[in-house]
């Protein structure tokens, strides 16, 4: 059993990529894996103000809700990240949080497995390319951790798009199954 913990980061209530990160979640949950479901809709995460002092104290010194969503992001054995592709990359939302758990760099950090859903207006599955390549730079920072895979909703326009494609619907379960 493998603690997974699936972080959405679209403030929109029913989003595209909200709803692959539950269909995920129900799959990883189902394969037996203790899972978590956060959102940062509701959150107050302010910008990293690069102090490096989280370095030292093991967490970030500004008082909001990121330090302890990076306190469950470092305990978890897999994460998942969904998030809506806004101008071919990932939300401000997602690399704001990604920057204020720069405390994980020097954490005794337990993931491994990294995944990444995506929803995009864009027709075309390049349209997560940038987002992609982005969560990877983040990886790269820490030793032994890979991206496990990637989905992207593409034409994934309005609210409950992704709904109406059962087989994406599965692909995100399936993803999930496999943690």
């Amino acid at each position: 059993m493998k603690k997974v913990l699936v972080l959405s980061s679209s403030l929109r209530k029913g989003s595209n990529s909200e709803t692959l990160a539950q269909e995920f979640a129900k799959g990883a949950a189902e394969a037996g894996n203790k899972v978590e479901f956060e959102s940062l809709r509701g959150k107050k995460i302010g910008f990293c103000m690069g102090c490096l002092a989280c370095q030292n104290k093991g967490k970030c010194v500004i008082k909001d809700d990121a330090p302890a969503i990076t306190k469950k992001m470092e305990s978890a054995d897999v994460i998942a990240f969904a998030t809506p592709i806004y101008y071919y990359e990932m939300s401000g939302q997602l690399k704001t949080m990604l920057d204020r758990a720069n405390s994980l760099y020097a954490s005794d950090y337990k993931f491994r497995e990294i995944y990444l859903l995506t929803s995009a207006a864009d027709t075309d599955a390049k349209a997560m390319n940038i987002a992609k390549r982005g969560i990877g730079g983040w990886i790269a920072c820490f030793d032994g951790v890979k991206l496990k895979g990637s989905l992207c909703a593409t034409g994934a326009e309005s609210a409950g798009d992704v709904q109406k494609n059962s087989a994406l619907l599965k692909k995100a379960f399936a993803m999930g199954k496999k943690v």
